[in-house]
């Protein structure tokens, strides 16, 4: 895989490339929360109060009470039990892994779960069968393979950062033994669905008591670190038994003052969340007007599959001439030849979204049938 070329993030919704300032509709920072003013005080002023990095490990001298603040107001704004911080958004499924390895019979994981599920499943010391992506009925014909007495964990994205979806976690729950237990990643939900923002398993109305939600606090909340919402005995599991925690530095001090302020934000944060909601509207109406396919998940993510190399060659060169950034991306869970995957965030001005769909609907529209016109 090709190292792309470096990018400098600029006006919050803008990104300078090879000389030119161009609209941003890519990464994952959908509400701009890392360059919102008040994130950005609070960084400062914690680099001030606290210095750059506490250079230990938790369960040496690294403890320090704005950790533990942190993890109150995350719970606090999940409504879980319980949190603990993990170092990257990454390693929270493989600390939850490391922390259950071994009481469990059978794993079940989606077939486009992201690689960091993939990776975690490798912990847990039981046999892992791959099922349908969001599907229910997959999962209940390898339930019945697992066979009576099956101690299962499940393991799936919450919403899916290519095509926007969402999983069906109450449908999961259904499928699965009184005593086994889901993980969520819900790096691309936590903050962005749900009423409140409390991620996939609000927005499905999933029960929480089965479900171990991890997510990122680098996209939704615009800073860094990996937090894994569960139950106090597992936060204490993590803490006794995973290898991730105990023997990694915890995110800096500066970056945990932050992301306090950032939840504050996300707490008030209704307007925010209507216009990320009336943005994403926006657009895959004006594509659906043009004939361009988009899911009808409601994540914020617009994935464009072009139907030959010449299709992507123009769309390229269109966005470009149209002041927009080309982002294509290849990635371990998406299509092998690539695709265009344009992210809409609170902050872009209608001028940019208009712009955004009229370059796509020009160039990958299809001709609408007319009303009354033969088939």
């Amino acid at each position: 895989m090709m190292e792309p070329a470096p990018l400098q993030q600029v006006d919050r919704t803008y990104v300078l490339f090879q000389g030119r300032k161009l609209s941003y509709f890519a990464g994952c920072d959908y509400f701009r929360m890392a360059s919102h003013p008040a994130v950005l005080r609070a960084m400062q002023d914690g680099v001030k109060r606290y210095g750059l990095n506490v250079a230990a490990s938790r369960l040496t001298t690294g403890n320090h009470a704005l950790y533990q603040r942190l993890e109150r107001q995350l719970a606090r704004f999940f409504k879980a039990e319980a949190a603990v911080l993990i170092s990257t958004g990454y390693m929270t499924n493989l600390a939850v892994a490391q922390a259950v390895a071994g009481q469990f019979s059978h794993a079940l994981i989606d077939e486009k779960a992201h690689v960091c599920l993939r990776d975690a499943a490798q912990f847990l010391g039981c046999p892992v069968f791959s099922f349908k992506n969001c599907d229910p009925a997959d999962v209940t014909r390898l339930v019945k393979r697992c066979g009576r007495g099956a101690r299962i964990v499940l393991l799936t994205d919450g919403l899916y950062s290519g095509p926007g979806t969402v999983a069906p976690l109450v449908e999961y729950l259904k499928a699965l033994p009184k005593q086994s237990l889901v993980l969520v990643d819900d790096a691309h939900g936590a903050g962005v669905v749900g009423p409140t923002g409390k991620g996939s398993p609000e927005f499905t109305g999933a029960e929480r008591r089965r479900i171990v939600q991890t997510l990122t606090l680098s996209k939704a909340f615009g800073v860094y670190g990996g937090v894994v919402l569960c139950s106090r005995k597992l936060r204490q599991q993590i803490v006794d038994k995973s290898h991730c925690f105990v023997g990694s530095t915890p995110l800096p001090l500066p970056l945990a003052n932050a992301a306090l302020t950032a939840i504050r934000l996300h707490r008030n944060g209704m307007g925010l969340r209507r216009r990320l909601r009336r943005n994403v509207a926006r657009v895959k109406a004006a594509l659906c007007a043009a004939g361009v396919e988009v899911p009808a998940g409601p994540g914020a993510v617009v994935p464009i599959h072009p139907r030959t190399a010449n299709q992507a060659s123009a769309l390229r060169q269109a966005l470009l001439a149209a002041g927009i950034y080309p982002s294509f991306i290849k990635y371990p869970s998406g299509p092998a030849a690539g695709y265009f995957r344009f992210v809409i965030s609170s902050e872009h001005t209608p001028a940019q979204l208009d712009n955004l769909s009229g370059v796509l609907g020009r160039v990958c529209g299809k001709p609408l049938a007319r009303p009354g016109a033969l088939r």
